[in-house]
């Protein structure tokens, strides 16, 4: 059976570093998706350059003209709508979406967030793992609800918090992980064995009550 190509817009702020990871398991075949645009709320980031690189429309939408959040969060929903998703996808998009904004699109919106949720919400999450001295750390995958950095969790990376880990090397294996995760869990949306129902998801038709866990280069169904 063919999986259906899912059509996705990518949301970023920045250097799209997991847009890249997610063009090229397209790519690669792994992941059955087309990125319909790429929308960045800042001028001139490199996650545009990245998308143009590959051929897909990159657009700019400056929060700093507009009024309002209110304001910004309709614009935005206007221009990505005109390309019909069926997912939007939240790749370093620093930006507090609305209750509109999330209203709208309910059970389509997923993140990637630097933590294993619920810990850690917000920034600066790698140094805050290292002064509070836990044993790991990693990132998750989750579906966008009305709380920041809340909402249902699909699949979380873990990786041991060494005692000589800097902010700057965490991050940057943590980084790695996300490259792998999001293109992973993007791609069982695809395949239709994920979806979020009012707020629970359900993994092959079954409630996830814990995320799916990918350790040492494996999956760890709860």
């Amino acid at each position: 059976m063919t999986t259906p190509r899912l059509n996705l817009v990518v949301l970023i702020s920045g250097s799209g570093s997991n847009l890249q990871a997610i063009i090229e398991a397209i790519g690669a075949q792994k992941l059955h998706a087309n990125i319909k645009a790429v929308i960045s709320n800042r001028p001139k980031v490199k996650g545009l350059a990245r998308a143009q690189s590959a051929g897909i429309p990159a657009i700019t939408l400056d929060h700093k003209n507009f009024e309002s959040r209110d304001a910004f969060d309709q614009q935005l929903i206007h221009e990505i709508d005109q390309h019909q998703p069926d997912l939007i996808i939240l790749a370093g998009f620093m930006r507090i979406l609305t209750d509109d904004f999330v209203a709208h699109y309910h059970g389509r919106m997923l993140n990637i967030h630097p933590s294993l949720l619920p810990a850690f919400k917000g920034l600066n999450t790698h140094q805050r793992a290292i002064d509070a001295k836990v044993k790991q750390h990693g990132v998750t995958v989750h579906y966008v609800s009305n709380e920041l950095d809340g909402g249902p969790l699909v699949l979380q990376a873990m990786i041991d918090v060494n005692e000589n880990d800097t902010a700057e090397t965490l991050q940057q294996r943590v980084h790695q992980q996300e490259h792998i995760i999001y293109p992973m869990a993007i791609q069982w949306v695809a395949q239709q064995r994920i979806e979020m129902i009012e707020q629970h998801v359900y993994l092959d038709k079954q409630p996830l009550e814990q995320p799916v866990k990918w350790i040492n280069n494996q999956l760890i169904t709860p």
